[in-house]
């Protein structure tokens, strides 16, 4: 029961590490007031925690935990300069976010039920697969090196400092994650949390915790910026969003599907259908609450093969945790209190072993040329994407700003599309 518990904090831990920068980004974005924002982190890790319970018992079955989709993160961001111009307030914009979110579980319902998912399966293949996690490396990269450099808004100079206990902290993650004593490597990545965070405290460089002068306990309003706005542009964007999310909900499945596989054996053969209509559930619960839109996020399967830990029990002890904890604003303010740059190293250890995922697949391939080709477009594509400046895009529709400031759906698809179109021209009669 004891390695339930410690597995199922490490989870929970790990879970908060990535998902607490969006809302508190977010937050930023629409001008909220301090407590305003803590109560859309609380409502955003509430939710994630609910959708990681329902994919893990009730959808796709396997240990992948929901975080703030960076789709969504890239549609607030956007809906965030309409203020003033489309949508009179802050409070307007938001309220139309919370439409679209409910918008996009019914295309998740419809895609789920009319059995599109299983067939949009069978277009990630080894190379499409391969193409999504370079992608989403690389565009994750930039995150991770800025956070351990100490660079923000408010912070624009590298902080030595900072830079010196992140390098210290991604050596410890490794060192723990290759020692031959089981418990310490299946638990290095908590343990590397804790001794970072301790470390960065004697460096003078651990926020301070919060103290919580309000409610002990608080449960997530629904509809906090009040009823949802239905609009013709939201509805259009929410449309397309839940298509690119299904698109990444498929590659974060696909990729556990290959670890497990790896790790004990026996690959896992989840149900698409179900993982559609929980993630349809999900989308809506964003909405409902006034958080951010949840996806199932592919670095768990780096978290897996770091820790060798595949049983399915501690991920939900750890996603009915987080769940629990949401509801108490006081702890809340605890574990938002860890480290950035703590956050960031651990997790740089834990994306680093991605790319041998990835590499994996591309060794699948039977026809080398032709993942070579397709690799080689959609990589351009995908990686030139994420160099074009937000501003470039600010004239276009949202639907077509929000896919070229995302490089990782753009060359996902990219991919998808170039390859089907080369196995097409290969196969169709001649003459």
């Amino acid at each position: 029961m004891s390695k339930y518990i410690f597995g199922a904090i490490q989870w929970m831990a790990f879970m908060i590490a990535g998902s607490i920068v969006a809302p508190i980004a977010i937050g930023d974005l629409f001008h909220l007031s301090p407590s305003a924002t803590a109560e859309f982190v609380q409502r955003t890790i509430f939710v994630l925690g609910i959708s990681s319970i329902l994919q893990a018992s009730l959808g796709h079955k396997l240990p992948i935990n929901e975080g703030p989709a960076g789709l969504w993160w890239s549609v607030f961001a956007i809906y965030a300069g309409f203020i003033g111009t489309i949508y009179s307030s802050s409070q307007a914009t938001l309220q139309s976010l919370e439409a679209g979110m409910i918008v996009s579980a019914l295309v998740f319902f419809l895609l789920a039920g009319f059995g599109l998912i299983e067939k949009l399966k069978n277009l990630f293949t080894p190379t499409a697969t391969f193409v999504y996690l370079v992608l989403l490396i690389l565009q994750l990269s930039g995150s991770f090196m800025k956070g351990m450099l100490g660079l923000s808004n408010e912070q624009t100079h590298v902080q030595p400092t900072v830079l010196l206990g992140s390098i210290a902290v991604i050596i410890l993650t490794y060192f723990l994650g290759s020692l031959k004593v089981k418990w310490i490597s299946q638990y290095s990545i908590l343990i590397s949390l804790l001794l970072g965070w301790i470390l960065f405290y004697f460096l003078g460089e651990a926020p301070s915790i919060p103290l919580n002068r309000g409610a002990i306990f608080s449960l997530p309003q629904i509809f906090p910026f009040g009823p949802p706005r239905f609009d013709s542009g939201m509805i259009t964007t929410a449309i397309f969003v839940a298509i690119l999310l299904t698109t990444n909900m498929i590659a974060s499945v696909r990729v556990m599907e290959e670890v497990q596989g790896r790790i004990t054996g026996k690959r896992p053969s989840p149900n698409y259908k179900k993982a559609g209509l929980i993630s349809g559930i999900n989308q809506a619960a964003g909405g409902i609450f006034g958080a951010v839109g949840p996806v199932p996020i592919s670095g768990a399967a780096g978290y897996v093969q770091a820790t060798s830990i595949t049983s399915i029990k501690p991920f939900i002890f750890g996603s009915i945790m987080i769940t629990i904890l949401s509801l108490f604003p006081s702890v809340m303010g605890i574990m938002a209190a860890i480290p950035t740059p703590v956050g960031y190293a651990v997790t740089f250890v834990i994306f680093s072993r991605m790319v041998g995922i990835a590499l994996s697949e591309l060794d699948k391939e039977t026809d080398k040329p032709l993942a070579r080709i397709v690799s080689g477009v959609s990589l351009l594509i995908g990686v030139g994407a994420m160099f074009i400046p937000v501003k470039a895009t600010e004239q276009l529709p949202i639907i077509f700003a929000s896919l070229l400031n995302n490089g990782l759906i753009l060359g996902t698809i990219a991919a998808i599309l170039t390859e089907q179109w080369i196995r097409f021209q290969i196969i169709k009669p001649k003459g």
